[in-house]
């Protein structure tokens, strides 16, 4: 483990003073979270941040009720997307100039993925496979698969096992591969890749590569520039709190920005907007990634999220996410031994992101019965409860509490009560 101190051999007291010492533990006091509850869901949607309810009051009173129009200009929301985007690029190591917030994380890739394949189509014509994980986040998939069968003319998406990834794609690397779309952190098992080893080897076989951050922004140190990527997409409602739908950001390398072909060529990528020009033309540099006008009550919103990052040391995130996780496996594998449950985190900490999955045969109804006592998860297909643990806001008690009532629901069996087995829209 990191840390000698976070072993089995601990106690509730142990974590206590263990959290006393957190040199984090202030930043509990940027989040507004219900009392009596542990939130271990932030790797699906943030909670609010403080001050969220009154920032979107000013915006919808003094910016639109009194500004009104004006505030284009006077409060600055002409400028949201690049402003956020600045933001942005400091958390993931993209450098200035590289980002924008606009849009979803599936229309962001829709984008990018289309202008990439226009790139290889004008270098390298032959190239139409596109590759994607089979775990990837099935939208990734759906977006990429849409695309090609729009493309048509023998486009086409392959689906590669975690494993050939990790391996540095031996077997699917070929001269057909255009653009390979990877999830920095896989979504179901919290399984993290390589950024540098696997776009150096997508680069190898002459392919481009977009990066899905949905799962890693936020939660652990990137360096989009100094790995050599070329495009990456994600959201800002996980790791990042900016809330429900809040809207998600692209970031392009600099040696790619103004070849980039914007498919979906809107008035707010325009070079001259406002010149309302019955012909488009792209903006230089990172604007051309806009489409249509912005979203600024949800933009004001996110950007409180964004702030906090500011001030965060990323490195000692990395530190407690990976003691916190530590001490999630260790309480499983000791205290849940009698019961049919497997971890499928990597231990290693250099394949691990900020979550922890185990597996259960009633991994929904267990679940269910533990946000019940107010420790909240979430569940997957197949099996898989997922817990997020993300170290602004969740301390090492918390970590003990959730197995110790894991332990109780198992042992007592309660998940087997009839509402347990109730599933709503969303699971």
């Amino acid at each position: 483990m990191t840390n000698p101190e976070l072993s089995t051999t601990l106690d509730r007291p142990a974590c206590e003073r263990i959290d006393a010492e957190d040199p984090l533990r202030d930043f509990r006091d940027e989040f507004i979270l219900p009392p009596d509850t542990i939130y271990l869901d932030g790797n699906s949607l943030g909670p609010r941040t403080k001050g969220a309810a009154e920032r979107a009051q000013e915006v919808i009173e003094d910016e639109w009720g009194t500004g009104l129009i004006r505030s284009w200009n006077s409060a600055g929301w002409f400028d949201l997307p690049a402003t956020l985007g600045e933001k942005v690029a400091g958390i993931v190591g993209g450098g200035a100039g590289s980002t924008v917030v606009t849009d979803t994380t599936s229309i962001n890739l829709f984008k990018a993925a289309s202008a990439a394949l226009k790139m290889q189509a004008a270098d390298s014509p032959d190239r139409r496979v596109i590759l994607t994980q089979r775990e990837n986040f099935p939208s990734d998939i759906y977006m990429l698969q849409g695309l090609a069968k729009q493309l048509g003319n023998g486009y086409e998406v392959r689906l590669v096992d975690d494993a050939e990834v990790t391996a540095g794609f031996p077997n699917t690397m070929t001269a057909e591969v255009a653009l390979v779309v990877l999830t920095h952190v896989n979504y179901r098992t919290g399984r993290l890749f390589d950024m540098d080893s696997t776009t150096s080897a997508i680069h190898a076989g002459g392919a481009l590569v977009i990066w899905d951050l949905c799962h890693s922004a936020g939660a652990l140190e990137i360096d989009l520039a100094g790995s050599g990527a070329d495009m990456a997409i994600g959201c800002t409602y996980k790791f990042l709190n900016g809330g429900p739908g809040s809207p998600a950001f692209i970031w392009v390398s600099e040696a790619l920005q103004n070849r980039f072909t914007q498919p979906l060529s809107g008035w707010w990528g325009h070079a001259k907007p406002f010149e309302m020009s019955p012909d488009y033309a792209p903006a230089e540099g990172i604007r051309r990634y806009l489409t249509g006008t912005q979203g600024i009550i949800s933009m004001s919103v996110a950007e409180l999220g964004l702030d906090i990052f500011n001030r965060v040391d990323m490195s000692a995130v990395r530190t407690k996410s990976l003691q916190l996780s530590d001490l999630f496996i260790d309480l499983v594998e000791s205290r849940l031994a009698d019961h049919p449950v497997e971890i499928v985190t990597p231990r290693e900490h250099s394949h691990r992101g900020s979550q922890v999955s185990i597996t259960h045969p009633e991994g929904f109804a267990i679940m269910s019965a533990l946000i019940e006592r107010g420790i909240i998860g979430d569940y997957r297909e197949p099996e898989v409860l997922r817990f997020g643990l993300t170290p602004l806001y969740i301390g090492f008690t918390e970590v003990w509490d959730t197995v110790e009532a894991l332990r109780d629901i198992l042992d007592d069996r309660t998940w087997d009560a009839p509402q347990h087995k109730v599933r709503g829209a969303v699971t």
